[in-house]
């Protein structure tokens, strides 16, 4: 029986690597391991939002949205994991103000958030997505409705549509008169963050350690390319040798699709290796068992501070739906732009100046 199990296992996750169209995993979770100013740096600004904002202005906004992200997740399903991801890196740099989705201006010397290594492989799915909902939206509600407004709107579609929790979205953000490459680095997660690393950024954002573990969640549908994890397949912190802490059957099977030497830069590997197209709570069950693909996944178990959050979340789906749908919820409120501090784009890649 255990051979029957493990021959199964592996041929499932095997299936999974060669899809090299499918998207990259969400952040791992977030900070520069050699980054020292998240404690210094001043607490985010929350601002009210609404769920009526658009009660007279656009009132079909959230049925709008809906007719494109469905669509969208039957006809591209990358398309979801890939634009709750762009809502993730939208929201930790400088807040949610669809910064993230400002196109490079030709011949500008001054780069934009896109241009950062951090997000160069941000899946084109998710701004096709949020560019045809705004242009939906627009149709019905002209120079109306916010870029960040409607990406906020279209992640919480795609978590609904592969199996997660419904959240009801306030709204009210503007969308950023400026994207700053330089303010990416520091507010994106790597792979081999810390646990200490991690609780400081989120921290920093508002967000409490619980808020942390169930929006790491998120990776129950995400992808990760090979060269965010092949340090623990061959030199797991400079040891030569692989993480111990991996289970030997997933490191068995991601080393025959990430060679360490002379892979293919597309390949990429579920984050949840049981079910990696259900919005479910596997997840957590795969970091009770070592089979986390990200070291920072792993880590939320290994740590004594989390790792009685996973555990629950594990044990309990409503549990970890109602912490998810909190946590999304307050990130969204994350250094929102109101007033002459933001604009309405009509165009979500360009400044109403451009």
């Amino acid at each position: 029986m255990e051979n029957h199990i493990s021959s199964l296992y592996l041929f499932l996750i095997i299936s999974f690597f060669f899809v090299s169209s499918l998207v990259p995993a969400l952040p791992a979770v977030l900070v520069h391991p050699n980054n020292n100013n998240a404690t210094r740096r001043r607490a985010p600004v929350h601002h009210d939002l609404s769920l009526d904002f658009y009660s007279k202005t656009c009132p079909q906004i959230d049925q709008i949205i809906s007719s494109v992200t469905t669509t969208r997740y039957r006809d591209s399903p990358a398309a979801g994991a890939a634009t709750i991801r762009l809502f993730f890196h939208d929201c930790f740099v400088e807040g949610c103000d669809a910064s993230i989705l400002i196109a490079p201006t030709p011949g500008s010397t001054t780069k934009v958030e896109r241009e950062m290594d951090d997000n160069k492989n941000l899946a084109a799915e998710a701004f096709e997505t949020v560019n045809m909902a705004k242009v939906a939206v627009e149709n019905k509600c002209p120079g109306v409705v916010s870029c960040a407004d409607i990406l906020a709107v279209a992640a919480r579609d795609f978590v609904r549509l592969a199996g997660g929790p419904y959240y009801a979205v306030k709204k009210g953000r503007k969308d950023s008169k400026v994207s700053l490459a330089g303010k990416v680095r520091p507010n994106l997660p790597r792979t081999n963050s810390t646990v200490d690393q991690l609780l400081r950024l989120f921290s920093s954002k508002g967000l409490t350690a619980t808020d942390m573990v169930a929006l790491s969640g998120a990776h129950t549908i995400g992808y990760s390319h090979c060269d965010q994890f092949a340090s623990r397949l061959y030199d797991f912190h400079g040891t030569k040798r692989p993480d111990p802490a991996m289970d030997a059957r997933l490191l068995k099977a991601l080393r025959m699709s990430c060679p360490q030497f002379g892979g293919n830069v597309d390949v990429v590997a579920p984050c949840d290796v049981k079910t990696p197209f259900d919005f479910d709570h596997a997840y957590y069950g795969n970091l009770e068992s070592n089979l986390g693909v990200l070291a920072t996944d792993q880590a939320l178990f290994l740590d004594p501070r989390t790792r009685p959050i996973v555990q629950e979340m594990g044990r309990d789906k409503a549990r970890f739906f109602d912490a998810f749908s909190t946590g999304m919820e307050k990130m969204g409120t994350i250094r929102i732009k109101k007033g002459k501090r933001g604009e309405i784009r009509k165009d979500c890649s360009k400044h109403l100046s451009s």
